[in-house]
């Protein structure tokens, strides 16, 4: 069976827990993760995490939450694609997918949503160069990265805002850089807080 972009997480996450437990190297964990970010098949991803103990049956352990403050376990892995581009159409970045170090964004007459909540980083370092005409840009990431948007409005927006209680993101997390420039149109950075989980009490 194929192997599918959650596949490849899961067990990425797996090497680095085991890392952070002190089963493998680092050397080791690069290794892996070269391997588990070139695997086709479920088949391929089994021998990865046979010695460790997450991973039983030979099957794909679940991986644990990543905790509030390790934001570094997200970072590494093959990038996905360096471009988003909207000529009066829709384009959409989300999901599990590995931003790359450069990632440019285009829009004209359309709108692109790029949303990083479930995205892994190739670098701590990243940089999304958004350019809008007479169209929309939305990027969505998460409160526990650092961001720094520095683009330019022109009888448009260029913006930052925060959605819902954010944190604010520890010294070491992963740094997204924001430029680029909207003309009749607007940029838009949008910074989600995790989700609250909630209950309604019938009566």
């Amino acid at each position: 069976m194929r192997a599918s972009d959650t596949d490849r997480e899961r067990v990425a996450q797996i090497l680095h827990a085991a890392m952070g437990e002190g089963r493998i190297t680092m050397e080791e964990l690069e290794e892996r993760l070269t391997e588990v970010y070139a695997a086709k098949t479920l088949a391929d991803l089994e021998p990865i995490t046979a010695d460790l103990p997450v991973a039983t049956g030979g099957t794909v352990a679940t991986a644990p939450t990543r905790a509030v403050g390790a934001p570094d376990d997200r970072i590494g892995g093959r990038p996905g694609s360096t471009t988003s581009i909207a000529i009066m159409s829709g384009a959409d970045r989300k999901g599990a997918w590995v931003l790359p170090q450069q990632h440019n964004s285009f829009a004209f007459w359309g709108g692109v949503n790029i949303d990083l909540r479930k995205a892994r980083f190739e670098e701590k370092h990243s940089t999304i160069t958004a350019v809008a005409i007479m169209g929309g840009i939305d990027i969505v990431v998460p409160d526990d990265v650092i961001v720094d948007v520095t683009g330019i409005g022109f009888m448009g927006a260029f913006e930052t805002k925060d959605s819902g209680e954010v944190r604010t993101p520890p010294p070491d997390a992963p740094v997204i850089k924001v430029t680029g420039f909207a003309f009749w149109g607007g940029v838009t950075v949008i910074r989600k807080g995790p989700k609250k989980n909630t209950k309604q009490i019938k009566e």
